[in-house]
């Protein structure tokens, strides 16, 4: 935890440094998966990195740093 990450020029809500890396890692195994549909290990990674975000975002709402209505 530490940095927040703005998106672009101003644009859109700060999140915090480590839930936007997880959002990155989610999206690079996700466009993994499109191009190997039948790499298991990759689906289950994938399964654990989301939930490992939504635990994170359940966290940064709770402690105010996300507001409430902040979806992915």
């Amino acid at each position: 935890m530490g940095r927040m990450h703005s998106s672009g020029a101003g644009l859109g809500p700060e999140i915090p440094e480590d839930l936007y890396n997880l959002i990155k890692k989610a999206v690079a195994v996700r466009t993994q998966l499109e191009r190997n549909r039948k790499d298991k290990d990759s689906k289950f990674r994938l399964i654990l990195i989301e939930s490992r975000v939504h635990r994170v975002v359940r966290y940064y709402k709770r402690k105010k740093q996300l507001p409430a209505n902040w979806k992915l």
